[in-house]
């Protein structure tokens, strides 16, 4: 019997993809060999750069790829012209209700899994909100990590996410967590990389930073594979 889905969850994302965890997120797979692009670019600037030696990626507000998490389809071909595409970075917020935090954990995953069975190479960008999200303090695994295997390539954007003093505590607490669970190789970093959060950090991972858009734009050194 074939199931119709109008639900909005794009169940045809995932029907091929192995689960993880008891909650069953999507699973990401681990590409054979590591990318490290000359720039990340926003999916909205995308007809700005030439793509042979890009990423595209989501570190900018929800708004501007709406329409690409509901029609992908569209955008395939588009994409396909860069180096590959970081999983998308829907805004998970500390104070959003769980349930919508992991929610934004399973279309990252399910998303970027789909786009691999497109034969695009995925980075998994990891996000967490609160720290349920990031410890056991609620659920018993860390629901931020799931989907992605260990020892692999991964993504994280600063940009906009570190602001206040909270914000940057909360994002320390969070990669620390991330770099305990999945030990990446390596981290992609768009955006700012202070002290604050990144210091005792460096020999946990390679680290390669990436300037956020604007900045690149405006004369900032491209520094991504140093």
């Amino acid at each position: 019997m074939k199931l119709e889905y109008g639900d909005g969850f794009n169940y045809q994302w995932v029907a091929s993809a192995l689960m993880d965890g008891i909650l069953e997120i999507p699973i990401i797979k681990s590409e054979k060999r590591f990318v490290l692009p000359d720039r990340l670019v926003p999916f909205s600037y995308r007809n700005r750069d030439s793509g042979l030696e890009s990423l595209i990626c989501f570190y900018e507000a929800d708004k501007r790829f709406s329409d690409f998490i509901l029609h992908p389809d569209q955008y395939i071909g588009d994409l396909k012209k860069f180096a590959g595409i970081i999983s998308v970075d829907a805004s998970l917020y500390v104070d959003m209700p769980l349930c919508l935090q992991i929610a934004d954990v399973y279309f990252n995953r399910a998303l970027g899994h789909y786009l691999q069975e497109q034969g695009m190479y995925v980075v998994p960008n990891i996000r967490w909100g609160d720290e349920r999200t990031f410890t056991t303090c609620v659920l018993p695994e860390k629901v931020a990590f799931l989907g992605v295997e260990k020892h692999s390539i991964v993504s994280i954007g600063t940009y906009g996410q570190i602001r206040r003093n909270e914000d940057k505590q909360l994002f320390r607490d969070g990669l620390e967590s991330m770099l305990d669970e999945l030990e990446p190789e390596v981290v992609l970093v768009y955006g700012p990389m202070p002290d604050r959060i990144f210091h005792g950090l460096e020999d946990r991972t390679r680290f390669v930073p990436y300037p956020d858009w604007i900045t690149l734009k405006k004369g900032g050194v491209d520094n991504g594979n140093h």
